[in-house]
């Protein structure tokens, strides 16, 4: 009896799945994306990276060293350069918290309750990083508001609505990276540890809190194709004007680059370990 308890669930969704049609499983990512919010609203301090993460890195970058990296008393110019540069930072920290949640599913057996329903494998992955793209815009929301609240001044105001666009569209694919990892990796801790290894090189090896002028001239090439640089450098540009076509461009190039590989990786991963 124990057998087939465990047999049957385990084929159920891979037998159905690709009978599921587009109208299902958008119903069944919209159900998964009300559950992953409800356990938001029932564990509120799990909310507490989004709203507080860019609050204080903005208030320590500006004040802490805004002065030496802007001259003192030009913090408020700072402010405009920082600001759009924190944006992009904010898609990796979210991307690294939907690796480890999407672990502690796992270590939870939430996934084996999923195991037993016939729902696309792929539903499950989309939801988490429906929920993890809500949490973003909060996260940019909080960011700006403390930005406006020091001076930060914006020039073009599509131009901001499109660099947070931009900001949330990288900011998913990087999901699927760290999707991945929360799927291959046997804890939370190693997934941050992992997302600590990736993110302080891509992060202080960019454009973000410093101009890379006075950076040597290979560092500088590096950061000219990071993908944090070039999406902080196009977010400036789109908010106050600038050189948009380079950051822009090679941005999107990551952005798509990056979906389309990890993405199946991802959902392949996740529907191996779960069936």
């Amino acid at each position: 009896m124990s057998t087939a308890t465990l047999t049957a669930p385990s084929l159920a969704p891979v037998v159905g799945e690709a009978k599921i049609g587009l109208r299902a499983h958008l119903r069944h990512i919209g159900a998964l994306t009300r559950r992953n919010i409800l356990w938001i609203k029932q564990d509120p301090e799990s909310m507490f990276d989004a709203i507080l993460m860019p609050l204080v890195f903005t208030l320590l970058f500006v004040y802490v060293f805004g002065g030496a990296i802007a001259g003192k008393g030009n913090q408020q110019e700072y402010v405009n350069y920082v600001v759009p540069g924190l944006m992009a930072m904010m898609g990796m920290n979210m991307a690294t918290g939907v690796g480890t949640g999407f672990n502690q599913d796992f270590q939870t057996g939430v996934m084996d309750r999923f195991r037993s329903l016939p729902i696309a494998r792929s539903s499950v992955l989309i939801a988490k990083i429906m929920v993890e793209i809500l949490r973003l815009i909060i996260a940019v929301g909080v960011l700006l508001a403390v930005g406006f609240a020091l001076g930060l001044s914006v020039s073009n105001v599509p131009g901001l609505f499109a660099s947070i666009g931009l900001s949330i569209l990288f900011g998913s694919s990087l999901m699927w990276i760290f999707l991945t990892l929360g799927v291959t990796m046997k804890s939370a801790q190693a997934i941050q540890a992992m997302g600590f290894l990736v993110m302080m090189p891509l992060q202080f090896g960019s454009s973000i809190f410093t101009p890379t002028s006075t950076m040597p001239g290979w560092l500088q090439a590096f950061t000219d194709y990071n993908p944090i640089s070039t999406l902080a450098d196009a977010s400036r540009a789109l908010c106050n004007g600038g050189p948009l076509t380079h950051g822009l461009t090679w941005t999107l190039v990551w952005t798509v680059a990056i979906t389309v590989v990890m993405a199946p990786v991802a959902i392949y991963k996740f529907r191996t370990k779960s069936s």
